[in-house]
Parts: C-alpha cells; sequence; structure tokens
C-alpha cells in the first residue's frame, strides 16, 4: 500500500480536560500517515487517482475550527473518520500530540490506527 504522510501540521486549538486548559488554545501537533485508495498510487500525474494532502489539511483546519475535544484519544478519533469517510482512505495512522503541557515533558500523546493496511 502507498502511504501518504502529513508531518507535524500545528495547529492553535482549545483542548483539555482541566479547566486552565480550555482558557487558552495550546498547541497540538499532528502526523498523518494516509493509505491511498486501490493502493497501487498514481499512474500519472493527475491528482484524482491520490488523496490530495493540500485539501486534507484544509479540511482538518476547517473542522478544528468548530469542532472541540477534551482528550486527545477523542481528537484522534474524530480526525481518523475524517480521511477515511472524506478521502476514502482505507487505512490511517494518526498521532496527536500536547507541546509542552506538562513540566520537564516535550509533547505528550497518542497514535492510533484505523482501516485496513494491505
Amino acid at each position: 500500500m502507498d502511504v501518504i504522510f502529513i508531518s507535524d501540521l500545528r495547529l492553535d486549538i482549545l483542548i483539555g480536560v482541566y479547566d486552565w486548559e480550555r482558557k487558552a488554545p495550546q498547541t497540538v501537533q499532528l502526523d498523518l500517515e494516509i493509505g491511498i485508495p486501490d493502493g497501487s498510487g498514481p499512474r500519472s500525474d493527475r491528482i484524482r487517482e491520490t488523496i490530495d494532502y493540500a485539501k486534507v489539511i484544509q479540511r482538518i483546519q476547517a473542522s478544528l475550527k468548530q469542532e472541540r475535544f477534551l482528550l486527545v484519544e477523542r481528537l484522534a478519533e474524530h480526525l481518523a473518520q475524517l480521511v477515511m469517510t472524506e478521502f476514502q482512505a482505507p487505512w490511517v495512522r494518526i498521532s496527536v500530540s500536547k507541546l509542552a503541557v506538562e513540566k520537564d515533558v516535550k509533547r505528550v500523546g497518542i497514535t492510533i490506527e484505523r482501516g485496513t493496511k494491505a
């Protein structure tokens, strides 16, 4: 399976279970690996034969302006379903990290995989 990746996409969003976390936006880092439908990738230079990563980024940005999450786990699941549903990806791996949220810790987060990787 061919896989497109989007690495180190950073967005400022309101997220967290604690009151102090929801008072100001926090930077989250997103890393996505997205399986290309049909597994073989493009046979030409036509963008319709693959997944347009620019559209994925735009869609994620738009979605996160509207949605609010308490847990990084729920955010990751939302993004996985969005990519698989709207872009027909058969498989995704998504990592969501909150940056510098705890003293002496660079980042905390989760990685999930959904779908079938051929």
